[in-house]
């Protein structure tokens, strides 16, 4: 999820005049499908929750059944990593983004799909309902139809308008709106 996903833009030819102008605005190209797969997987977060996933294993493993942290049980403590790593991918989208980049879209099927990479990982949260299987089986799901969303579509840009005002060609302001004279029948 280094990179994140596109806006595709609808108004390629103003935007490539704009180009020329400024450099730093170079319309890109919209992602494909496959990019937007990679895109959205949140490997950062990842790599910081399986980290963090290997020393709950490490403890269940020690401490059996009944392995306790801090004096909480370390379900408990796994099923607090595991939203932490939930709240932590729209952040970090937020944190990477970039002009142009649809980092809203990006953060949250990235956070939609989180728990199905977790769980595919082997989380310590899901450690009594795990079925690598099944695991296999959602992340692909999940994997296939995150590559089929599209962030929206980018409006183009209203430009200024270079007509004088009128007041400098010399046509009074309007202050009120003209009313209708009813006439009633005497």
């Amino acid at each position: 999820m280094g990179r994140l996903v596109r806006i595709p833009k609808q108004a390629v030819l103003a935007e490539a005049t704009e180009a020329v102008e400024r450099p730093e605005h170079r319309p890109r190209a919209p992602d494909n499908y496959l990019e937007r797969i990679a895109k959205y997987f949140p490997g950062e977060v990842l790599a910081f929750f399986i980290v963090i996933n290997a020393i709950l294993e490490q403890a269940m493993k020690s401490g059996g059944e009944a392995a306790t942290m801090a004096g909480l049980p370390v379900t408990t403590v796994a099923l607090g990593a595991l939203a932490v790593g939930v709240a932590m991918v729209p952040l970090f989208a937020w944190y990477v983004r970039e002009q142009g980049d649809a980092w809203l879209t990006n953060a949250l099927v990235s956070t939609l799909l989180f728990p199905f990479w977790a769980y595919a990982l082997g989380a310590a949260a899901f450690n009594t309902t795990w079925d690598g299987n099944l695991a296999a089986i959602l992340l692909v799901t999940a994997t296939v139809l995150s590559g089929l969303v599209l962030p929206p579509a980018r409006l183009p840009r209203r430009q200024p308008s270079t007509l004088a005002p009128a007041a400098a060609l010399g046509i009074p302001a309007r202050t009120e709106r003209p009313q209708l004279d009813l006439i009633t029948p005497a």
